[in-house]
């Protein structure tokens, strides 16, 4: 399959290669992308996301509990996948909670004008922090934008020769012909485009959407939804947040277990997709597997036990 439809910011509207999508089959399977398709999840928070964060936010005192609150954060919890801003915050209320900081003197930022461009409307996205900052000078998104470049830099510079999960190939290779197939992910188009390009997974896909083109939920809602029947749109994902997504969207979700992403391909290569087709996929089948992912991310961080 070549790659007909690629969603990048630079169309009249952000999402407008996903409006104009038109369906090839009676089926569509989305797919996001880190910790998903690719094992790029624990590259990018232990090497670009966690040490940017220590260094751009002054946490060098509490430089190991910074650490391990941000790996829980965003690698072991349901914050697994949370869009980088509401991540942010979340590291900074947990890590200012814990009582080495207290012991060190630390100081935590409080996060305030972030919270604030969180709720702003503003794109949650490199474009929309900077056209928030423009509008709303402050210190602390000077910070902020100081950190996201920098993540974004470390990524680039960092994130090279990182290959799909076992099992990835085989199943986008297999059902190409049988379903409308599109990348469903927060990471920068641009990062998007590199590592499905070096791994000569972008030919597979129909659309590749990043975060320029809105929420995973808006990217469901603009390609997917009213296209197809709710029970023949399928998002793949490897985060509570993809399980919630679906789940808002009213279709199905196939979850990669984090921990055991080989063997969840594995299954929907050799048998979820094949139910999916079928019609068995909605229900107890379901259900049971959604189980199982959300019994491997915890709510409540270790250390508060």
């Amino acid at each position: 399959m070549s790659t007909v439809a690629i969603d990048t910011p630079t169309t009249a509207h952000p999402a407008q290669a996903l409006i104009d999508f038109r369906p090839r089959h009676g089926f569509f399977v989305g797919v996001d992308s880190d910790g998903c398709a690719f094992d790029a999840m624990e590259i990018k928070h232990k090497e670009c996301f966690t040490p940017n964060t220590i260094k751009h936010w002054g946490l060098q005192p509490v430089s190991s509990v910074a650490r391990q609150t941000a790996e829980f954060v965003n690698l072991y919890s349901t914050g697994r996948g949370l869009n980088r801003w509401p991540a942010l915050l979340r590291v900074f209320e947990l890590l200012a909670e814990r009582p080495e900081v207290a012991e060190r003197g630390a100081s935590v930022p409080t996060g305030d004008r972030i919270r604030e461009f969180i709720a702003s409307g503003y794109p949650l996205s490199g474009a929309g922090i900077r056209a928030y900052a423009a509008d709303h000078p402050d210190p602390e998104l000077d910070r902020a934008l100081a950190w996201t470049d920098g993540v974004d830099a470390s990524i680039a510079d960092m994130v090279h020769g990182v290959p799909p999960f076992p099992w990835v190939r085989e199943s986008l290779a297999g059902i190409g012909d049988r379903t409308d197939l599109m990348v469903v992910s927060a990471t920068p188009y641009e990062a998007l485009a590199r590592e499905w390009a070096e791994h000569g997974l972008a030919d597979h896909m129909d659309v590749i959407a990043g975060q320029e083109s809105g929420t995973k939920l808006e990217h469901l809602q603009f390609a997917a939804k009213g296209k197809y029947a709710d029970d023949h749109i399928l998002l793949v994902g490897d985060a509570p947040g993809d399980r919630d997504t679906a789940a808002a969207a009213g279709v199905l979700f196939y979850p990669i277990n984090p921990g055991g992403e080989a063997a969840s391909w594995h299954r929907f290569h050799t048998e979820a997709f094949d139910r999916f087709l079928a019609g068995t996929y909605a229900g107890a089948y379901q259900q049971a597997l959604v189980a199982e992912f959300d019994a491997l991310l915890p709510a409540t961080p270790p250390w508060q036990h």
